[in-house]
């Protein structure tokens, strides 16, 4: 990892939502905390025709709107946005009629600012134009590393099945070295998911519990209580498997599963990482009906208002089979996690916005304490990863008075009350890595394939298999019941976060 240098950042797609909503107020957040270069710029490009001054008005307005910096002092805001620029192109293609200016721009920004030739691309654009977009970066030089770094920032998808993936990452391959190319998830930037690495290896009272000897599964879930929203179209050539699956939950996967690095180098973590995804039990065509279950939200009334179903969301197909939710049933072939079962699920049209990781412990060997109730339930380790970020620890304590009645209790830990601590958002966090030259965070070419490796049965399946049922549920619920039956023990069900609000020491956004 180096120290921070000058550079310029290029954001293709710039009068985007993720420009407006993510990126620009990430970085000025980063400004506001001295975490940028002495000497820097901004190059916006993208096809609506608007000038420099016009789209710093609208980046000033989505500052003050998106930023997590409170904002006292609007005149900072319009300090910031000086040196942001911005080039109207029709096409990113270098070559065509309309001849490509982003080099040309680039040398009279490094002129202006005395900066060198430190480059980073941002492809906030549709997944289509990744190659177009990279074939002229390197068409036109601005690829080489001779006079300067040049990074290249790309956001899922990295393909849409193995043939895909494996097709982007050779082009890219072809144009640009791996050590360039940095796969963005953002739910890696996200403080929990990186202190899962140092809950695990950092504790003495975890660590050798982490295994099959204790813990009986593991769960993992993303819900969403919004619906597609303008997203149809997009939506509807993706769905849950590939939108978040394949990078969102796999990954998260990784970082529950993996061994203790040798080092906290980007290769040494990422190492671990794909040796978990080359463990993961392959799924077979077959059994795909009892290891996976997909749904599609159906229309509902939630808190009095009416929700379309999804087959009535603008740009979707009325017969279509896209699923808005999955939820998988699988192993990892490896010593420390040799049959236990890992369930992983996401959904649309969930009741509340929520990602955690449950760790479920073995129960005793001998139950002295049985309840009114006659249910067991087991330790628990919750790793909230969004909202309210935080861990829960649950476990049984004798209620005070004569006997031994015993109850659940909770301790908790809520990242807002380190009231001294601020803590940055994801894109925040990994932009600022992608600056230091920092990969620890992002997805290399072969954690790619490899993950989408073991979704392929599952996708085939799918396709090959009209017989195998997409599940309706209806919006605001937790999922196709059927989902449940996928857990493993008689009368055990995924874990419903918020359903007794009381008895859960998280919050949830209801």
């Amino acid at each position: 990892m180096e120290h921070l240098k000058d550079l310029i950042i290029v954001i293709f797609g710039a009068s985007g939502d993720l420009t407006s909503r993510k990126l620009i107020p990430a970085i000025y957040s980063l400004k506001s905390q001295k975490l940028m270069p002495e000497k820097y710029a901004i190059l916006g490009v993208g096809r609506s025709k608007i000038t420099t001054e016009e789209f710093r008005k609208k980046m000033s307005a989505a500052i003050i709107s998106f930023s997590e910096e409170k904002i006292t002092d609007n005149s900072l805001v319009d300090a910031f946005t000086e040196d942001i620029y911005y080039l109207p192109m029709d096409n990113y293609s270098a070559g065509s009629e309309s001849s490509w200016e982003v080099p040309g721009c680039l040398k009279k920004l490094g002129n202006k600012y005395g900066i060198g030739e430190n480059y980073i691309f941002y492809m906030a654009t549709p997944p289509s134009l990744y190659e177009v977009i990279a074939i002229s970066i390197a068409k036109t030089g601005l690829s080489n590393q001779e006079n300067g770094f040049k990074r290249l920032i790309i956001e899922k998808p990295f393909g849409y099945d193995l043939e895909s993936g494996r097709k982007l990452n050779k082009t890219l391959h072809d144009l640009i070295t791996e050590d360039q190319i940095y796969r963005i998830d953002h739910y890696l930037g996200k403080e929990t998911v990186q202190n899962l690495l140092v809950t695990r290896f950092a504790n003495g009272m975890f660590e050798p519990l982490w295994n099959r000897n204790y813990i009986d599964r593991i769960e993992i879930t993303s819900a969403e209580s919004i619906g597609v929203q303008d997203r149809g179209g997009y939506y509807d050539s993706s769905g849950a498997l590939r939108d978040m699956v394949q990078n969102h939950l796999l990954l998260m996967v990784g970082f529950t599963a993996m061994e203790p690095p040798s080092s906290l180098g980007a290769d040494a973590i990422r190492n671990e990482v794909l040796k978990v995804f080359q463990s993961l039990q392959p799924l077979k065509e077959e059994d795909v009906p009892k290891q996976v279950i997909r749904g599609q939200y159906t229309g509902s009334v939630i808190r009095g208002e009416c929700i379309t179903g999804y087959r009535y969301e603008k740009g979707v197909a009325i017969d279509s089979r896209t699923e808005t939710y999955v939820a998988i049933k699988f192993f990892i072939n490896n010593w420390r996690w040799g049959g236990v079962p890992f369930y992983i699920r996401t959904g649309k049209r969930l009741p509340t916005r929520v990602t955690e990781v449950v760790i479920h412990f073995k129960q005793t060997p001998h139950h002295l304490f049985l309840r009114e109730s006659g249910k067991l339930p087991s330790n628990q380790l919750i790793i909230r990863i969004q909202p309210d970020e935080g861990m829960l620890l649950k476990f049984d304590m004798k209620e005070p008075g004569a006997g031994f009645n015993v109850k659940s209790v909770n301790m908790d830990f809520h990242y807002k009350d380190l009231a001294d601590v601020r803590v940055p958002s994801a894109y925040e966090r990994l932009l600022h890595d992608v600056m230091m030259g920092d990969a620890t965070l992002f997805s290399r070419d072969d954690e790619v394939e490899t993950a989408w490796k073991f979704l392929e049965p599952i996708q085939k399946a799918w396709a090959n298999n009209p017989s195998i049922k997409v599940f309706g549920y209806p919006a605001g619920t937790w999922g196709p019941e059927h989902a449940n039956e996928l857990i493993e023990g008689e009368e055990l069900t995924w874990r419903y976060p918020c359903k007794n609000l009381a008895d859960d020491g998280l919050y949830c956004e209801l």
